[in-house]
């Protein structure tokens, strides 16, 4: 079988992602309720987001993977210990997001965007997020425009994939 350069570089970074995600660090599994917010940066890395809920809480965001397909949200309470934490990059969290949601908002939902790109004809950032979901190769986008707020968003498919890669089985005429 003859792969593209795409095709082989999309299958060379899913491999790297699956070795990333046996090591330590990577995600918070092995982390328990109650750590230490100064233990979790330890074994976990810098954050790619930190924020103060209104609560007094504080939720550190660890984006991961060579393609960005997994964040993770670490909450802690007000004295600095985890409370819980999500793989926040899936279509149950991207269906929080709707219009009239501010960037800030978004960020402390799903993180940081894998790819951001200014969209000037439309007068809006484009934010992409990607992810492991079905069918594979889409991802998920959100257009914010320039007051700070979501005026769109929705699934696309991913540019990194290859042009001809399937990403929904199709039937086939005979």
């Amino acid at each position: 079988m003859d792969l593209s350069r795409h095709s082989r570089a999309l299958f060379a970074a899913l491999g790297a992602a699956a070795l990333l995600g046996a090591c330590a660090g990577y995600s918070p599994a092995g982390l328990s309720t109650g750590a230490a917010i100064a233990d979790v940066r330890q074994r976990m890395g810098p954050p790619t987001g930190e924020y103060k809920l209104s609560d007094g809480r504080t939720r550190l965001e660890f984006a991961r993977g060579p393609l960005g397909m997994h964040t993770y949200m670490l909450d802690f309470d007000a004295n600095g210990r985890l409370v819980s934490w999500e793989q926040v990059l899936t279509e149950k969290r991207f269906g929080t997001v709707h219009n009239g949601m501010t960037r800030d908002e978004v960020l402390m939902s799903i993180g940081h965007p894998s790819e951001q790109r200014r969209l000037s004809w439309q007068e809006r950032a484009l934010w992409s997020y990607r992810f492991e979901g079905r069918p594979f190769c889409r991802w998920f986008q959100v257009g914010i425009d320039d007051r700070g707020q979501v005026v769109d968003a929705g699934y696309g498919p991913d540019p990194a994939c290859p042009d001809n890669f399937v990403t929904e089985p199709r039937i086939m005429e005979r």
